[in-house]
């Protein structure tokens, strides 16, 4: 008989360790691409049309605002 199929279940606290780590790398990768996506728009408006710092200024601060509000609604879709 396989050996694998003996063996208890890891300890419900690992689970709940994995989870909170996969918690923190979606937080961390949903801000960082929200603000990399503005700054990227921003400068690509701002070769096209000659405006140089101003539409990297305002979708710079867009994506630190969409980020924040990523961070809330994973927050509030988290109440366990």
């Amino acid at each position: 008989m396989d050996e694998r199929h003996n063996q208890e279940k890891p300890p419900k606290k690992y689970y709940e360790v994995f989870r909170a780590l996969a918690d923190f790398s979606q937080i961390g990768f949903s801000i960082a691409v929200s603000v990399l996506v503005g700054v990227l728009i921003g400068q690509y408006l701002d070769d096209k049309l000659g405006t140089e710092p101003w539409f990297l200024l305002v979708f710079s601060v867009l994506g630190v605002g969409a980020g924040i509000r990523i961070l809330f609604n994973i927050a509030k879709g988290r109440k366990d």
